[in-house]
């Protein structure tokens, strides 16, 4: 093996850079609603400091992150708006499923995660969306 840090899992997909800080930041948010822009700037700061600066373990160890805040809000009350977990979610998991086209045993090891994100996602999606006006309708499909 090379001693260079092999750098093919940035080439995946630029959706978790671009999506998942404000949908982590509003998992993350002491209260429900709008993250504060700290908080996603923050969010911003880590991904973006995980890609330039990062390995794949270090970006999986934080998808798996992402993944528990996802279980964790499919598991809470029905009352909270599921569409930052929603978010984070779809990405993770398209995220973790194009891991089967690259070298290494990246996949395999997310495939627990992928059984967890597939159950958190039904729950979430049963729960409700947007409606066609954009407003969150509890039923509706995302």
């Amino acid at each position: 093996m090379s001693a260079r840090r092999s750098l093919v899992w940035l080439g995946l997909t630029p959706e978790p850079e671009q999506e998942l800080p404000t949908a982590v930041a509003a998992l993350r948010a002491p209260a429900p609603g709008r993250p504060s822009s700290a908080l996603v700037a923050a969010e911003r700061h880590r991904v973006q400091r995980l890609v330039l600066r990062g390995t794949q373990r270090g970006w999986l160890s934080y998808l798996r992150e992402v993944t528990d805040l996802v279980v964790e809000a499919a598991a809470e009350s029905a009352a909270a708006d599921p569409r930052p977990a929603l978010v984070a979610g779809e990405v993770v998991l398209d995220h973790h499923r194009m891991l089967i086209g690259l070298p290494g045993p990246a996949y395999a090891r997310t495939a627990a995660q992928r059984r967890d994100l597939e159950g958190a996602l039904a729950r979430l999606r049963a729960r409700g969306g947007p409606g066609p006006d954009g407003r969150f309708e509890p039923g509706s499909t995302v």
